[in-house]
């Protein structure tokens, strides 16, 4: 009688048998062509792959001055697989002047794949940046006793002057969403991080280069493999010459010592930013090198913010220099006439409302309303257009009027080539529905026309306002690059953008703007040699009223916009006139004269007393 139990087990052996030769040949197949680990490991025996950085583009500015350029740096790499156990890790740590607890945690820090997700025992890890050439000198002597331990060349920034640091930014160690978002970078790659430094990053930066060397059977350096045939030279990276006029930016930094707020001049035929300055600054050679992480940690804690850009991050109420865009939207919508007279019994009083001015003759039509800052005029003109039946309704004549705003620049963001721009804020029909549940008029908006209530721009879009009128309709989206080496400027930044505002009522707020410096709320402007044009703004605040000005010079061949913004200043001709005055006189002269000198000076050492409640 057959055995089938035999039979059956004859079978299960046969099974085990082809499944276990299924399994090698499968696991053949993984080590042999689909890993590369034996690769790594063979090619890491007989090859070192040596990176070389490139030399990262230089900084001008707009007249050839070398504000950032390189300075040599040396890292100190390791290769974990090749790293022998028996390193005398003593003698290691105190040439390098670091602990034992130190060491041991670098280590573990480059194995750990969260912190370095680009992790591999076969290539080059940064394990130590930025040696001093001291430290490098003793650590080169000693090398060849640290098997796995290599030098790398590279170079960090240094900063010619002391200005400009929010416009320049800084360089720091790439993060580990650097390293998964731009296959560039490996760890200890540095990244721009603020400023141009970060926005140019890709020209900035170049292109690495490899050198390959050829190992014995000991580890150690025969030479170039195939004499450096597959060697790739590192591309070095493109120099940027800014916009900026670093006189200009010196000049404007100094006079905002002590003092809280911006200074934004533009090129209105350009839009090139001639100077940004932001106070209070820091010095970007604070920001160089193993110092960064310490020096950028003490400058967030700084309650003044030093850290944060105000002339494009800063959002304020604009003050009467936005009566201007209101003056040219009532023009060309029709609201008024060149010579419509509006009255001013020391400000706006209709139903029980009151909106305070200064005394001034009334009624007066826009020209000296513009002279004058007269806030009665205003106000009616944003009555009469919110209440006109032409629109329909109130939201249609807000939505016009937001209209009009948009076009020249404000609600959103002006594109400028800097990281961290804000909007500021333009309220529409849909903002006051909500806000009024729809039951609202002119009257309940009634600030927003001499720059207060819901409005807020940031300096830049002030700045931009005062090159939009000198150009008499029209802005080039500005910018703080004027020049990349060897490629054109991108046409965000040589497009013109015109406004809703016809050509003619742009001359006729040009003439309120001289009349306004010629013996109006600008007069301090009128003892220049050059056609000055302004206007003040006083914006109110919790506390003291924060200083505004805008202007340009000269009138009719203008080569400069400027807005001055100093936060807790008092009327905009405290501070925000004479500043403005200063910078013209510098950038259309070169230099400035005795008398300015000395004011200047008076300026530079006047310090606002800022309480706590501000900050």
């Amino acid at each position: 009688m057959r055995d089938y139990s035999l039979d059956n087990r004859r079978f299960v052996i046969a099974g085990v048998a082809i499944f276990i030769v299924v399994v090698y040949i499968i696991r053949l197949f993984m080590l042999q062509i689909t890993s590369d680990d034996y690769k790594k490991s063979a090619d890491s025996n007989a090859f070192l792959k040596k990176i070389e950085y490139p030399a990262r583009g230089g900084i001008y500015d707009r007249n050839g001055k070398l504000m950032v350029y390189n300075q040599p740096a040396y890292d100190i790499m390791v290769v974990m697989n090749e790293a022998k156990d028996h390193l005398d890790t003593l003698e290691f740590c105190q040439t390098l002047g670091i602990t034992q607890e130190d060491f041991d945690q670098r280590m573990a820090n480059i194995k750990d794949r969260s912190k370095n997700p680009g992790y591999s025992r076969f290539t080059q890890q940064m394990f130590m940046s930025q040696l001093s050439d001291k430290d490098f000198s003793v650590f080169q002597e000693k090398m060849y006793r640290f098997p796995g331990f290599y030098i790398q060349r590279r170079s960090i920034r240094q900063y010619q002057y002391p200005y400009a640091a929010h416009v320049l930014g800084d360089i720091a160690e790439v993060s580990p969403s650097d390293i998964e978002n731009d296959d560039y970078y490996q760890p200890g790659d540095y990244i721009g991080k603020l400023g141009v430094e970060r926005s140019y990053e890709k020209q900035l930066r170049g292109e690495k280069g490899v050198q390959i060397l050829l190992r014995d059977a000991h580890g150690r350096i025969k030479g170039s493999y195939q004499n450096g045939a597959l060697d790739r030279r590192p591309v070095p990276g493109k120099n940027l010459t800014l916009s900026i006029d670093y006189k200009l930016q010196a000049l404007g930094e100094r006079l905002m010592e002590g003092k809280i707020g911006s200074i934004v001049a533009i090129e209105p035929k350009t839009g090139e930013v001639l100077c940004m300055v932001s106070s209070p600054t820091y010095d970007p050679r604070m920001m160089v090198g193993r110092k960064r992480a310490k020096s950028h940690r003490e400058l967030s804690r700084n309650s003044w913010k030093p850290l944060l850009n105000r002339s494009i991050m800063g959002q304020y109420p604009p003050g009467s220099t936005f009566k201007t865009s209101q003056g040219l939207t009532f023009l060309s919508e029709g609201i008024i006439t060149p010579s419509t007279p509006y009255p001013c019994y020391h400000g706006f009083v209709y139903k029980g409302l009151r909106v305070g001015c200064h005394g001034h003759a009334a009624p007066l039509p826009l020209v000296p309303a513009l002279s004058t800052s007269c806030n009665g005029f205003f106000c009616w003109g944003l009555y009469y257009m919110i209440g006109n039946k032409k629109y329909g309704s109130v939201q249609k004549a807000m939505n016009t009027w937001r209209d009009y705003m948009v076009s020249m620049g404000f609600g959103y963001r002006l594109g400028i080539d800097l990281p961290g721009e804000k909007r500021g804020l333009i309220p529409n029909a849909q903002f006051y529905d909500k806000a009024y549940k729809g039951s609202w008029n002119g009257l309940t908006i009634i600030s927003i026309s001499i720059g207060q209530g819901e409005v807020n721009l940031t300096p830049l879009q002030i700045a931009n306002l005062g090159a939009t009128i000198a150009n008499r309709g029209y802005y080039i989206t500005p910018h703080v690059v004027k020049k990349v080496q060897g490629e054109p400027l991108d046409t965000t930044y040589t497009n013109k953008h015109y406004t809703k505002a016809t050509r003619g009522s742009y001359d006729y707020v040009v003439k309120g703007m001289r009349a306004s410096a010629l013996g109006g709320t600008c007069h301090e402007l009128a003892h220049y040699d050059f056609e000055a044009c302004g206007k003040t703004g006083t914006a109110q605040n919790r506390g003291h009223d924060h200083s505004v000005f805008m202007g340009f010079a000269p009138m009719d061949n203008p080569k400069i916009a400027i807005a001055v913004y100093v936060e807790n200043g008092g009327w905009g001709a405290t501070y925000g006139v004479p500043i403005g005055g200063l910078l013209m006189e510098q950038y259309l002269h070169g230099k400035l004269s005795d008398a300015s000198e000395a004011k200047a000076t008076t300026i530079q050492e006047k310090r606002i007393n800022y309480g706590s409640e501000n900050r």
